[in-house]
């Protein structure tokens, strides 16, 4: 059953925590909501320029990636993690074409496995971390609360996606 309260998570600094809390709850009810769905149904595309819900599903797990490596490793993306990920970061035809014919345990190992190196280096930092600032190339001030912030609204975002694409199938 999904816990409707934001609480901080044990063994996490307080704000982590609830970040935690936050990045948690939006995933179960991500979960929740794919439950059950056949591999026709996460590769049924609704439209022309439209992505699958396992596209989407992967592309949640991508963009929670490339946070991991900015937030904790202060770099962009090497070549060959580009190259692993760019159809989901992406999406588009080549997700159209390429994100398909997997099981549904293909998708939620994915977005386990990144999850669960997110919760592990969060708890190697504390609250001031969520805070540092940093600049992006062109000079826009940042900080991690707000890239985790981010990784939220994405999935959430995708999320409202997947409800109208079960919609149609």
């Amino acid at each position: 059953m999904i816990d409707y309260r934001i609480v901080p998570k044990v063994n996490y600094t307080e704000k982590i925590g609830v970040l935690v809390s936050m990045l948690e709850h939006t995933r179960a009810v991500t979960l929740n909501e794919i439950a059950g769905l056949t591999q026709h149904q996460l590769d049924h595309i609704p439209g022309e320029n439209t992505n699958s819900i396992g596209s989407l599903l992967l592309h949640i797990a991508s963009i929670e990636f490339v946070h991991q490596i900015v937030s904790f490793e202060k770099r962009d993306l090497t070549e060959n993690e580009y190259a692993l990920w760019r159809t989901p970061l992406e999406l588009g035809a080549a997700a159209r074409n390429k994100i398909k014919n997997n099981p549904p345990e293909y998708y939620l190992k994915k977005l386990s496995n990144v999850r669960d190196e997110t919760l592990a280096r969060l708890k190697t930092k504390d609250d001031r971390w969520l805070f540092e600032d940093n600049k992006w190339e062109n000079g826009v001030a940042y900080n991690n609360y707000y890239l985790w912030f981010h990784v939220l609204e994405d999935e959430i975002s995708h999320r409202g996606q997947i409800r109208t694409i079960k919609k149609q199938v």
